[in-house]
């Protein structure tokens, strides 16, 4: 894979690990009564939506990347947009973090709520935010890198926030947080790319591309968490076998342990703070 296309993946990968973050921290607190920061959480997020929706035209399913590297290359003048809008969302975090935090009425709804402890983590494959919000120290980034993410995290651009208590309130901050650490990344990555020299964005193949014979694993650090893909190939052009690993999917099997007891009210606002995508978890 060509070293711009390499850059260029983590600066889209983190462009979207804010657009999720963002969608969450907008929705979260109107789902237990508090309706300014949806809005103000909104507007960041199209912020960012609209340079993404430039490279690849798309506002969901973005498909940039191709084997080999990327669809096409960026075009003229996004790194600058892309700057311009990751220095607007930074400018204005502060205010949403102020209008949730700083209310009384969320920490009682969910301080000590939802108590997950990273035994229990451990033993249901919860990871991502969520686990990292229980103490847990394991982000894919810097333990098992990908990409050019060791880079990164040698210049000292990729910290891993961890919480303490593991529950909603943790769970809420951390995304805070993280947003924070994937701005600082999507700069990074900006400021890497307008360093390189031109050169191609991904790489000449054959008219029919056929996977090694053989089985393969891969893992990667998504927005909600860990996902995994496995892949058998028989050396023919279509797997025998593919199976992903959806981090929602693990992420929610653990509510059988987390949700009796707890009073219906506090069922809002557990479920809310678990971040997870419906469609990651149908089986």
């Amino acid at each position: 894979v060509p070293v711009r296309a390499t850059w260029a993946r983590m600066l889209l990968a983190e462009l979207n690990r804010v657009l999720n973050h963002l969608m969450f921290l907008g929705s979260y607190p109107l789902e237990i009564g508090a309706i300014t920061p949806t809005f103000s959480a909104l507007q960041e997020r199209e912020t960012i939506q609209e340079v993404m929706e430039e490279i690849s035209g798309g506002r969901m399913h973005y498909m940039f990347n191709r084997v080999g590297g990327l669809k096409e290359d960026l075009p003229a003048g996004w790194l600058r947009r892309v700057t311009a809008a990751v220095a607007a969302v930074r400018r204005r975090m502060p205010q949403i973090e102020d209008l949730v935090l700083g209310n009384d009425i969320f920490a009682a709804r969910t301080r000590d709520v939802g108590v997950l402890s990273p035994q229990l983590i451990g033993q249901y494959g919860v990871s991502g935010p969520i686990a990292r919000a229980s103490g847990v120290d394991f982000d894919l980034r810097r333990d098992d890198p990908y990409l050019a993410y060791d880079e990164l995290t040698a210049a000292g651009d990729l910290r891993v926030p961890l919480g303490a208590v593991g529950d909603c309130y943790s769970r809420f901050r951390l995304l805070l947080e993280e947003v924070a650490v994937s701005l600082d990344l999507a700069d990074a990555c900006v400021e890497k790319l307008g360093a390189l020299p031109q050169g191609p964005i991904n790489v000449r193949l054959p008219k029919i591309v056929k996977a090694p014979e053989g089985p393969t694993y891969a893992w990667t650090e998504n927005p909600l968490g860990i996902n995994g893909y496995y892949l058998v190939s028989r050396g023919e052009k279509t797997p025998w076998r593919l199976k992903l690993r959806s981090a929602s999917f693990n992420n929610m099997s653990v509510l059988p342990q987390l949700l009796p007891g707890c009073v219906v009210a506090d069922l809002v606002a557990i479920l809310g703070s678990m971040f997870f995508v419906v469609g990651d978890i149908d089986k």
